[in-house]
């Protein structure tokens, strides 16, 4: 049998993240073949992997990116089964080199498809499945292009959002975290009223009917009230229409406008759950 030195079992769990004693036991498989042994563990994970398809996978880290021009931004969710390991600090940390790698794609199947050190972000995603014993994989994947984009991640990594603007001013940074924020708290259906699906708008006038007509309004009046009412779900569910939350006396529109010629552009929101 191999002797195998603590160093080596050190440097291996620092290649995979494994424990200390899946790192000795793949050494002592490999006769200390060290490649070999990386490839034990990685067939482990895939059989916990296959083990635990089944699971449902509804905690996780939502982690926002910007690169360093600040014109491209990314949100990844890294999900995994037990919030327990979704607040430990490797899985977070995964999560957020995930994220940077993100950045540098345009769809999830080429990002999954991209390489982590030497494997694919796939592979990986299975080879910590092992590490970890827990169903990961990566949920969403949004990618916003803007002149300037901006980001938010709320507390414990529960939701994150992006924000474009049509400009990168001075204030830009502080304006487009703020808006995010905001799309963070309130959870717009949509940008504007432009984007509302016709879908949602269709069944918000049907809703709005079927009140009048509960509340004994002539069927003539209804279509010019519920069309009122539509008017007061864009206000209080697009983004830009919205009251600011820092300052009620202003739509968000009104609020970044106060930095210049400049508009939000487009957001993302993604929360777990």
């Amino acid at each position: 049998m191999a002797n195998i030195t603590a160093a080596e079992v050190n440097k291996l769990r620092q290649t995979t993240g494994a424990g200390m004693m899946d790192c000795k036991k793949a050494l002592v498989e490999a006769e200390g073949d060290f490649e070999l042994a990386i490839e034990i563990l990685r067939k482990k994970g895939q059989k916990v992997a296959a083990n635990r398809a089944d699971r449902e996978s509804t905690e996780g880290a939502v982690i926002a990116k910007v690169n360093d021009a600040k014109n491209t931004g990314v949100i990844i969710s890294l999900n995994c089964e037990t919030d327990f390991v979704a607040k430990n600090d490797n899985f977070v940390a995964l999560a957020n080199q995930f994220a940077e790698i993100a950045l540098n794609y345009d769809s999830k199947e080429d990002f999954l498809n991209a390489k982590f050190d030497t494997i694919s972000v796939a592979e990986k995603l299975i080879e910590q499945t092992g590490v970890i014993g827990e169903k990961i994989e990566i949920g969403a994947f949004e990618k916003i292009n803007a002149p300037f984009v901006g980001f938010y991640i709320h507390a414990g990594n529960k939701i994150s959002t992006l924000v474009g603007l049509s400009a990168n001013v001075e204030g830009a940074e502080t304006v487009a975290k703020d808006v995010s924020m905001q799309a963070a708290a309130m959870n717009p259906v949509a940008l504007d009223e432009a984007s509302v699906d016709q879908s949602v708008i269709d069944k918000e006038i049907e809703i709005a009917k079927d009140v009048l007509r509960q509340e004994g309004k002539p069927e003539a009046m209804l279509d010019n009230i519920a069309k009122g009412k539509l008017q007061r779900f864009f206000k209080d569910n697009t983004l830009v229409n919205q009251d600011f939350i820092k300052d009620n006396k202003l739509s968000v529109a009104q609020y970044v406008k106060s930095i210049g010629d400049v508009k939000v552009v487009s957001f993302k929101r993604v929360a777990l759950g």
